[in-house]
């Protein structure tokens, strides 16, 4: 059984330092903990009864009428037909209302378990968790251009990851580290989450043998016990949609969850490609697809955390061109939201920063912008690809990475809401600065200057003639310098020496006895 306690025993080590403005920013937001952090607006509401009914019923429909395939794997269809599913061939249906009772031992609220408990995540209920972009095969930046991510890439993100104050998870793929053949690469990729930062983290899925070896590392750095009773990672299950389950993904869930750790199930759907162009058919065929995949991974172990996903967005009914952060996939946003709190289970947002531009400029923070937004007013408990997406998702940008942690502190601070209290209204503000005075000196404003505003590091508020004076540089030239300085900052967290030896000789071993794959 599964419990929400913090684990007994693990590397707490000292506070890290995260850098100045940033940090003492930071401590303006309702937070519980460094990982932990509380929503204290409202989720917005944009369907009533009636339209949430017609959803899930559409669901239902499609689930009853159409079904889904599960391919290649005959546990997965063993175990749907014993639950009394109709299972044809790989094609399984589900009779109205099954998969949902299904669903329903998935808890609605569980801990993910960091290697220093105090940035352990909550994820559900009034929680908000955010994680880097995940999957790109390239990274740029200002000084070497676009080019294929190497493991120096994906150790840089998990270290900028680690800095911030404003991430709360260590994301998984945060880019594909090319020169690794493709059947080693994970090893790398899990042992750098592990050692280079102690924020929660995402194991590989690309096979059962990665997915376990995934869970093996975890169980050398927590301990086989706290891995037992403990969820401390995750499983990215993405849909080939529409309405396919492969064997690769239903074999990674079953690991997963067997294991009890969590299981993200994650449809991916663009409208007119993997599914209807509307908005609203989108949101059903993404509850039908992510019931399907939750209520897999109920049946191998019930009870086992869940993440109910999404990937959806629009494109280009011209190009057949992919689009991010329009109107119509923030829509699908909002819904989804909706249906996954009544069906009692965490979500993860289709949005975060996410655009389809080549590089940081207007249309790429306008993008991100507006998807980031609909995302934290959606209610979304965890937040993939809220930082450093670029080119739909082909490229991971260090400039626009440092540029989204920026905006991923000022949605952190809106989501945190406004305190009215005896000592923000400041009476006696009024007192020492009455009319036609400023209040720059009064004694609440000593107090509360460093911690009043949210400062961004990148952001420039200086007048023009300032500007000009220092270069006219831009703010991607002014993140190019603010990336390479928290680098040279970074400091590791700490990790018991003979953990550490037992990881790198477990990955030594597991290399060694593979042949290299590159394909």
């Amino acid at each position: 059984m599964l419990t929400h306690e913090a684990p007994a025993t693990s590397d707490t080590g000292p506070e890290r330092r995260r850098g100045g403005r940033a940090r003492r920013a930071a401590g303006n937001i309702a937070a519980t903990g460094a990982g932990l952090f509380l929503r204290r607006i409202p989720a917005y509401k944009l369907l009533g009864e009636e339209a949430l009914a017609q959803l899930e019923e559409q669901a239902d429909w499609i689930l009853a009428e159409i079904g889904i395939d599960f391919r290649g794997d005959a546990e997965a269809l063993r175990l749907f037909a014993a639950a009394g599913c109709e299972v044809k061939g790989e094609r399984v249906r589900f009779q109205p209302g099954q998969a949902r009772a299904l669903c329903a031992t998935a808890p609605a609220e569980f801990t993910l378990h960091a290697r220093d408990p105090r940035h352990s995540v909550v994820l559900g209920g009034d929680h908000l968790v955010l994680m880097p972009g995940y999957g790109s095969p390239f990274v740029t930046d200002l000084d070497r251009g676009r080019r294929y991510a190497t493991i120096e890439d994906f150790r840089n993100f998990v270290k900028l990851a680690w800095m911030s104050p404003w991430l709360h998870h260590s994301g998984g793929t945060v880019c594909e580290p090319t020169d690794i053949p493709v059947n080693k690469r994970h090893f790398d990729m899990v042992h750098a989450h592990l050692t280079l930062s102690a924020k929660p983290f995402m194991g590989a899925v690309t096979s059962v043998s990665r997915a376990e070896d995934s869970i093996e590392m975890a169980r050398i750095a927590y301990g086989a016990d706290t891995v037992a009773e403990h969820a401390v990672m995750q499983g990215n299950i993405n849909v080939n949609s529409p309405l396919v389950f492969d064997e690769t993904m239903t074999g990674a869930l079953r690991s997963y969850a067997a294991a009890g750790q969590c299981v993200c199930v994650s449809p991916a759907i663009f409208g007119g490609a993997m599914g209807p162009v509307t908005p609203a058919a989108v949101a059903a065929q993404t509850h039908a697809e992510a019931m399907a995949g939750i209520a897999l991974a109920q049946l191998v172990r019930p009870g086992c955390p869940v993440v109910y996903g999404s990937f959806h967005n629009t494109m280009s009914l011209k190009s057949g061109a992919l689009t991010f952060g329009t109107p119509e996939g923030n829509l699908v946003t909002m819904a989804l939201g909706q249906l996954a709190r009544r069906l009692g289970v965490p979500v993860r947002s289709g949005g975060g920063q996410i655009t389809a531009a080549n590089s940081p400029d207007g249309q790429a923070m306008q993008d991100s912008a507006s998807a980031m937004w609909a995302t934290v007013m959606s209610g979304a408990n965890q937040v993939w690809h809220a930082a450093g997406w670029l080119e739909g998702g082909l490229t991971m940008g260090y400039e626009k990475f440092v540029m989204d942690l920026d905006h991923c502190g000022a949605m952190l601070t809106l989501a945190s809401g406004m305190e009215v209290s005896a000592d923000t209204l400041t009476r006696e503000s009024y007192h020492e600065a009455g009319p036609g005075q400023n209040f720059l000196s009064t004694s609440h404003t000593m107090r509360h200057f460093a911690t009043a505003n949210h400062m961004p590091d990148i952001a420039e508020a200086g007048p023009y003639e300032s500007w000009v004076e220092a270069g006219c540089r831009t703010a991607e030239e002014r993140a190019n310098d603010r990336w390479k300085a928290m680098l040279a900052a970074y400091e590791a967290p700490p990790m018991d020496p003979a953990i550490a030896e037992a990881l790198d000789d477990y990955v030594a071993r597991r290399k060694t006895a593979l042949p290299d794959e590159w394909y």
